[in-house]
């Protein structure tokens, strides 16, 4: 995931197992990636896969799937996990807008809104790209993401907000989650100071894990002519993982492009 921290703080994805313990319950897309894995006709690949919260429930749907993210710590947690349920699945570290695989695939995902981790147009460009070059003809690349409703940004900015509290698996105490967001509107980039406390057994506070990121959010409309330029000429962007149309401004924003059945070159003509 190309989630570059900034100076001062470490990114989020450095850490798997602190990961995993605030993500890996999370059924978020699960139902609709297994049964886009299950439905395709061939490997499947999961850009952004962290550690293995969508790839590994494919893979024991008995999917043929690879893994691909920037973290070598999310994906030493992935490989752990896998062992543990006897899977081997080829995992690669890469830059979603900057990989060249062995292989072609029937189904390409990028999970749990990683998309907006392309900071650039080019960058954003570059995975799509890179996504039909690594489809079968007639493969499917499907993703989700979102754009903020004014809810979002237009509250207070560099305002702490609590984003979830949660029982630490191993001691039972609360673990609290905290973002801290400011915006540049114009280029459409949220930052995000992100801050997890572990609280001991009298209420205080005894850790508190800090990163921060940044992340570029895309409207609809622009969605639509980013996989035009990238090559496509097939897609839907839809507003659920239902597949309801996307028509409201709060609905998640669900991506499914096909590469054509008749291309056979990897080069992309720009429109």
């Amino acid at each position: 995931m190309d989630a570059k921290p900034t100076a001062n703080e470490a990114s989020p994805f450095d850490d798997g197992e602190l990961y995993d313990i605030l993500f890996k319950d999370l059924t978020y897309g699960i139902d609709f990636y297994v049964g886009l894995g299950r439905e395709a006709k061939g490997p499947i690949l999961d850009i952004a896969c962290g550690t293995g919260r969508i790839l590994l429930p494919c893979l024991q749907a008995g999917a043929d799937g690879d893994g691909l993210d920037l973290y070598e710590p999310m994906l030493a947690q992935l490989r752990r996990k896998a062992a543990a349920l006897r899977l081997m699945p080829n995992l690669y570290r890469a830059d979603m807008s900057a990989f060249r695989l062995p292989r072609h695939y029937a189904l390409i995902m990028i999970t749990f809104n990683a998309f907006i981790h392309n900071l650039t147009q080019e960058a954003q460009l570059g995975c799509l790209e890179l996504c039909r070059q690594h489809l079968l003809p007639g493969g499917l690349l499907a993703f989700d993401t979102f754009f903020p409703a004014p809810g979002i940004i237009a509250t207070s900015e560099n305002t702490r907000v609590l984003e979830g509290e949660m029982q630490h698996p191993e001691t039972g105490l609360p673990l609290r989650c905290y973002d801290t967001r400011s915006f540049d509107h114009v280029e459409q980039i949220q930052h995000s100071l992100y801050e997890i406390e572990l609280v001991d057994g009298a209420g205080n506070v005894k850790t508190i894990h800090r990163s921060e990121f940044r992340t570029r959010y895309v409207y609809k409309a622009e969605m639509a002519l980013l996989l035009r330029n990238a090559g496509f000429v097939r897609w839907e962007i839809l507003g659920d993982f239902n597949r309801k149309p996307l028509v409201q401004e709060t609905d998640s924003m669900i991506v499914m492009a096909w590469r054509d059945r008749e291309e056979r070159g990897g080069e992309v003509v720009r429109w």
